[in-house]
């Protein structure tokens, strides 16, 4: 069993030398590496059981079972998406912790169809805020995002800072070709909605098919969901 350590703020040197450790490592040694400068305690790791999700997701799996995942259940997932959750943990017997918004702040934006006027008010409130309360406990913050996906994450380090948590990406330099290989030679299970031309899945309101993240949030220039700004 790993220790369980008080969370730690990491300081701007660390960081540095951290991106350029990691940066000359590859995926499966990058997340090695994460476990032998944090406790299995200090590590958060977030999956949205989206499109390709099952690849981040047997990469942890193979390196350290021990790891939870966290799931933000917003209430307004696709049935597809529960569906391939079920599959993924049952594939790689993972341990899914889910997290939600305040029963009456869901409804408010149920009854209010907030996704409509202000989705950018509607993730605050079912995706940001339910992850606010648990990230605090822990040092590091884990997510699949990769630089092509769009022009924000194509501005990411490995390591950045934000606010008091450090944000890991240890797939952001990962090609799209790299990530289709992989998922071909490992024979990883896509969302079901892919195959209907989804290539970006989040919430059933505010979800498309499209390109990429061009089904996201469908004639708004929103492209982001605020977890990762």
């Amino acid at each position: 069993m790993s220790e369980i350590i008080e969370k730690r703020i990491i300081s701007e040197d660390e960081i540095k030398t951290l991106n350029q450790k990691y940066k000359t490592l590859n995926i499966n040694d990058r997340i090695k590496s994460l476990y032998d400068d944090f406790e299995t305690s200090e590590v958060m790791l977030t999956s949205s059981f989206a499109s390709t999700s099952a690849f981040l997701l047997k990469l942890f799996s193979d390196i350290n079972n021990k790891q939870s995942v966290y799931f933000i259940d917003t209430g307004y997932h696709f049935d597809e998406t529960l569906a391939y959750k079920k599959e993924l943990s049952e594939k790689y017997n993972l341990n899914v912790k889910s997290v939600s918004a305040l029963k009456h702040e869901h409804d408010f934006t149920t009854k209010d169809q907030t996704w409509l006027k202000n989705p950018d008010f509607c993730c605050s409130i079912n995706k940001v805020k339910p992850l606010e309360i648990i990230k605090n406990k822990y040092t590091v913050w884990v997510s699949g995002l990769m630089e092509w996906q769009s022009d924000h994450r194509s501005t990411l380090n490995i390591f950045e800072q934000r606010g008091e948590i450090l944000k890991f990406y240890p797939l952001l330099d990962v090609s799209k070709k790299e990530r289709d290989n992989f998922i071909k030679k490992h024979q990883l299970p896509f969302h079901p909605l892919v195959k209907k031309g989804y290539n970006s899945i989040g919430c059933k309101h505010c979800t498309i098919p499209g390109k990429e993240r061009n089904g996201r949030w469908n004639n708004n220039p929103k492209t982001e969901c605020g977890l990762h700004l």
